[in-house]
């Protein structure tokens, strides 16, 4: 009996270890800023990994440039971005980034997205337009868009209760 409960005990505690452990890599769920899922949006996601050891996962640039500003006083230690072809998460400051083009963006009127390799960026610019940037000017772009996309935001959610009425 002894021993069935001490594997038992065993069982739990690497099991619990691993699921710890696979929510420190990237916690799951919806975005805390738009509610919008980051798993269906997992070519756009965002995480955030300050100094203090904390996380934060967004669904989008936009948001993430609204988690950085409401955390003013953290420094961000890493912050990483999916790439846009093989979701996979990248350091945003080493991805290439496309601004604009006709391929619609994830919480804002004007596009935004990352990719592993300036070869795959531009592929995506040769079929959808947009122009290649770094991160600091597709961050710069999120706040400078960050009126006129929270309105669109308001516009569609507004649209989107009426006609639940």
């Amino acid at each position: 009996m002894r021993r069935i409960l001490a594997l038992f005990t065993l069982y739990l505690t690497v099991f619990s270890v691993v699921a710890f452990a696979a929510d420190m890599v990237e916690p799951p769920g919806s975005c805390k800023y738009c509610g919008m899922d980051r798993t269906k949006f997992s070519h756009s996601r965002m995480l955030v990994e300050y100094n203090d050891g904390t996380s934060t996962g967004t669904c989008s640039l936009h948001c993430m440039a609204v988690e950085l500003a409401n955390n003013i006083d953290r420094t961000p230690k890493i912050i990483e971005v999916a790439d846009y072809d093989s979701r996979e998460l990248t350091d945003a400051e080493k991805a290439v980034w496309v601004i604009g083009g006709s391929k619609p963006g994830v919480m804002t009127m004007n596009p935004k997205w990352a990719f592993n390799s300036q070869e795959n960026a531009m592929e995506f610019v040769k079929t959808n337009g947009g122009k290649i940037a770094a991160f600091e000017e597709a961050i710069r772009s999120a706040y400078e868009d960050m009126y006129n996309d929270t309105r669109m935001i308001r516009d569609k959610r507004m649209k989107m209760k009426m006609k639940k009425q």
